[in-house]
């Protein structure tokens, strides 16, 4: 197990929450530094296109997504690859429940880049 990765488990679980990371906690607005990692792993796709777009997502707003973000993010990253597209396209829209507002507003950011 990598040193740094043990040591986010081991500071995290030691805390009884997560590692702040500088800024407000995770709790309050911004994620740490483990969360991000683990969420832009995540964001690898097995379409190129998105793989740049969510880099590119990543590179600018990384270290300063909030947790509704986070969520609205999540929410995208469950969509297939084709439909994830066609959204950051603006083929498509997001419809019904998908809709909320943390999952428009990252998607505008990634209409954006």
């Amino acid at each position: 197990m990598p040193s740094d990765l043990h040591s986010d488990i081991t500071d995290s679980s030691a805390a009884g929450g997560p590692i702040d990371a500088g800024g407000p906690s995770a709790a309050g607005g911004l994620i740490d530094a483990a969360r991000r990692r683990r969420l832009r792993w995540r964001s690898r796709r097995g379409l190129l296109e998105n793989d740049l777009m969510l880099t590119r997502f990543f590179d600018r707003y990384e270290h300063s997504l909030s947790d509704d973000d986070v969520a609205g993010l999540d929410q995208l990253l469950d969509a297939p690859d084709n439909e994830l597209l066609d959204l950051i396209l603006a083929r498509t829209e997001l419809q019904g429940e998908a809709a909320t507002p943390a999952a428009v507003r990252v998607l505008a950011q990634l209409r954006q880049l």
